[in-house]
């Protein structure tokens, strides 16, 4: 049974990192004034101070929560006063006790204490729990090597379960957490339970560690052996005059650096490079950076260059063998031989090829290189939205690498090579940086002499590099980098050159690939003709490829089965093989009608007719466009409205017609997107051939942009669309004075089958679109404005040959 606890007021010690259990002996270093006023008090009194761990370590003056309610009740054995007003304490553990009550004394603290006496209770497994204790701390104690084999004799004499407990838990090298979980447990078997608990934990970190001591010392003799072997092999290598690895290596690096031909301040930074690596250690990581970036520096072409071709005819025959048409193309790059040939140094063209998709950019590329007998580099931009991609990384990156122009000049070989960037038009940027600012430089000929990455940190020139770069539009190229290059317009083939191309090139090509001779399969030109105008609506020539593949695959099939032997492919034979066209080949209206008017866009494929129907009913003058219109393309439609609206007069309607009168403008193929300026004049003709009732002619179609003022502006892609226009089997096509320089770019063979009106004025315009009305009976000037018959204005007063 437990005697009665008792409660007496004594002086508190606050411990920090520290543990004092009862009958255990332990010396204090105390220096805190609160402490040393602690002590003083307890040496003038009866020599008793309760000793309590601290909670939190760090503070310096704590307070009544951050000390734990469980201690001991300790004897002051011996006080020495130190130097710095420290005092050395020796003090034993009596009891356990428990702080009730926290009194405020001012220079120290001071506590109400409740005596914890030592259990008497009966413990059946007390010599069990004591041999099994004793025997744990035996194996404690070989694999710790930190208590001192005289602990053991001490404790294995002891009879008391809990003074063993006590004194094993003071000794082990546990969390404080755990040792103050052992002083708060008044139970002998809870006490005893607690320590084998810490000392079982204790056992597996020392195994734990033991282990990796183990691979630490192991790794530390392997280290030291392969260290004491190589200087082995250095002594012997010495002796035999032989060079080392290490030294080998640096040498062929010099001699590699001095073979690159390298200027002369990067040729210096290179070598003390080459110094550094020789004094790294071999598997050093360090190491494999400096030796990768060496690697890449004397790969370079710094002094490695291509002999041009100058034969300007074997430039022209290449050309023309790879490529049908191109003619501006072409002739820049034979522009570029010629002063090539008159000057010796020249910077390198920088070319921006820009058409729709299948037009043969990319080949062009090739071809260019193949004429000037120059190594060919291709990448591509599309998508590429980090701007390390062109410029690198800082080598302090893991798996640091140059970009893409550093490592396409490495492929290349050579300082002066034909590089193709394609689709530059697609490059995007994030928070990783815009790499089209980072092409600035690249494609900046005041610059690209001393063209930075960031993994070489070292200029490089890019001067003598004929780049070439490809897009389907200038509208996603920026400004900037857009004014650094010469742009030359790819359009789209005309169906005579798709023919020519077919017949030329993309037959030869399919049946070499099919493994069939021209004995075997032929096209003939309305073969190809059919196909081109039923089953491809493209401005270059990808999908007739695909079609002239489809039909050599399925003449391989018949000739293996044995079914054919020949195959002869004319229009209608196409039909059979390909099966239901896809496309109609012309587009425009078998007559002409009233409302109905025909106009011409460019599109991503080239160019195509695009009809504009008008319907007028009674209402109260809405205008309604439908057909996906963008928005230029409805205040185009809102500027024709306003000057019929001025030319009432002449072209016959009531003034106030607007007011009574709703008027729907529709562009069919109402899916597909449409927007611009161009379509102006034919929504304005339109929208006079329903108001007027005169028929729009069907072989009639136009292009323009329309002013307030009937004024007819230049407009863009004048050659896709008269190319269209022909290709839909239009007879006239009107388009603006401002735009007669483009003609000069439209095939002869269009020109000559393809009537150009070349207009300034909107009334020109209705001149020639409008079939004329019945000669009105009276005169206008005998009727009132209202009863003048629709089409006696200016349009009924145009003869047939001024329409022409």
């Amino acid at each position: 049974m437990a005697t009665r606890a008792r409660r007496t007021e004594y002086p508190l010690l606050p411990l920090r990192g520290v543990f004092v259990f009862p009958t255990t002996i332990v010396p204090l270093e105390v220096g805190r004034s609160i402490s040393v006023s602690a002590v003083e008090e307890a040496v003038a009194g009866n020599g008793l101070l309760m000793l309590a761990t601290q909670r939190e370590l760090t503070k310096d003056n704590p307070g009544p929560e951050d000390i734990h309610d469980f201690g001991t009740l300790a004897q002051i054995k011996q006080i020495t006063r130190m130097s710095a007003g420290n005092i050395r304490v020796i003090v034993e553990g009596r009891t356990r006790a428990r702080i009730t009550k926290h009194l405020d004394v001012g220079t120290h603290l001071r506590v109400l204490v409740e005596e914890i006496p030592e259990p008497t209770e009966p413990l059946q497994e007390k010599d069990a729990l004591m041999r099994a204790l004793v025997q744990q701390y035996e194996e404690y104690i070989r694999a710790s090597k930190k208590v001192p084999p005289e602990a053991l004799v001490s404790i294995a004499t002891s009879d008391e379960p809990g003074k063993l407990a006590d004194s094993i838990a003071l000794h082990v090298a546990a969390r404080l957490e755990d040792k103050q979980k052992v002083l708060e447990a008044v139970s002998i078997r809870e006490r005893l339970e607690r320590v084998m608990d810490i000392l079982g934990r204790e056992m597996e970190l020392l195994e734990l560690e033991k282990r990796l001591n183990a691979r630490v010392r192991k790794q530390i003799e392997k280290t030291q052996k392969e260290y004491y072997l190589r200087e082995q092999m250095k002594a012997i290598q010495k002796e035999l005059g032989e060079r080392d690895d290490k030294a080998a290596e640096g040498e062929e690096l010099r001699a590699k650096v001095a073979a690159a031909g390298l200027p002369q301040e990067i040729a210096e930074r290179v070598l003390r490079e080459v110094e550094r690596l020789e004094k790294m250690p071999p598997m050093a990581a360090e190491a494999v950076v400096v030796r990768n970036y060496l690697e890449w520096i004397v790969s370079l072409p710094w002094n490695v260059q291509t002999q041009d071709c100058m034969d300007l005819f074997r430039a022209e025959r290449i050309l023309d063998e790879d490529h049908y048409g191109l003619d501006k193309a072409k002739e820049r790059i034979t522009e570029y031989l010629a002063v090539r040939q008159l000057v010796q140094k020249i910077r390198g063209p920088i070319l921006c090829l820009v058409g729709p998709p299948g037009v043969g950019k990319t080949s062009l590329g090739k071809s260019v290189a193949r004429a000037l007998d120059r190594k060919f580099v291709r990448i591509s931009l599309g998508g590429v939205r980090d701007e390390a991609e062109v410029r690198g990384h800082r080598r302090t990156y893991v798996g640091a690498l140059p970009g893409r122009i550093i490592q396409g000049m490495r492929t290349a070989g050579s300082k002066n090579p034909v590089f193709l960037m394609d689709e530059i038009d697609k490059l995007s940027s994030d928070f990783r940086g815009d790499p089209a600012s980072a092409l600035l430089e690249v494609l900046d000929p005041e610059q690209n002499s001393t063209f930075s990455d960031h993994y070489l940190e070292v200029p490089f020139d890019l001067s003598s590099v004929m780049f070439i770069t490809t897009a389907n539009s200038v509208y996603g190229i920026p400004r900037p980098l857009l004014d650094r290059m010469e742009v030359i317009q790819i359009p789209g083939y005309t169906e005579e050159e798709k023919l020519g191309i077919g017949m030329q090139f993309l037959v030869p090509k399919q049946l070499r690939e099919h493994g069939l001779k021209p004995g075997q399969l032929q096209f003939t030109r309305d073969g190809i003709a059919h196909i081109i105008r039923y089953y491809t609506r493209e401005a270059g020539v990808r999908n007739l490829e695909r079609e002239l593949a489809g039909i050599c695959r399925k003449t391989a099939r018949d000739i293996v089965k044995g079914q054919r032997k020949r195959v002869r492919v004319t229009a209608k034979r196409a039909g059979e093989i390909l099966g239901v066209p896809r496309y109609r080949h012309a587009q425009t209206e078998s007559q002409s009608s009233v409302g109905i008017v025909m106009g011409i866009a460019v599109t991503d494929t080239g160019g195509d007719v695009m009809p504009v129907e008008v319907a007028i009913t009674k209402g109260k003058g809405s205008l309604l466009l439908t057909g996906k219109l963008g928005e230029v393309m409805r205040e185009s439609a809102q500027a024709g409205i306003s000057y019929i609206r001025s030319r009432a007069s002449a072209l016959g309607l009531a003034e106030d017609f607007y007011e009574k009168l709703d008027i729907h403008i529709h562009v069919p193929e109402g899916a597909i997107p449409k927007d611009g300026p161009s379509a102006g004049i034919t929504m304005a003709t339109a929208v006079v051939s329903a108001l007027c009732g005169l028929k729009g002619r069907h072989e009639v179609a136009m292009t323009g942009e329309i002013t307030l003022r009937g004024r007819v502006l230049p407009v863009g892609g004048i050659k896709e669309k008269v190319l269209a226009a022909h290709r839909a089997g239009i007879a006239t096509v009107i388009i603006p004075e401002d735009n007669r320089r483009d003609i000069e770019e439209i095939p002869a063979e269009v020109r000559a089958q393809v009537n150009i009106v070349l207009v300034e004025h909107m009334d020109r315009v209705l001149m020639v679109a409008l079939e004329p009305g019945p000669d009105p009976q009276p005169g206008p000037e005998d009727l009132p404005l209202a009863e003048v018959p629709a089409g006696h204005g200016l349009v009924a007063q145009v003869t047939p040959a001024a329409r022409t």
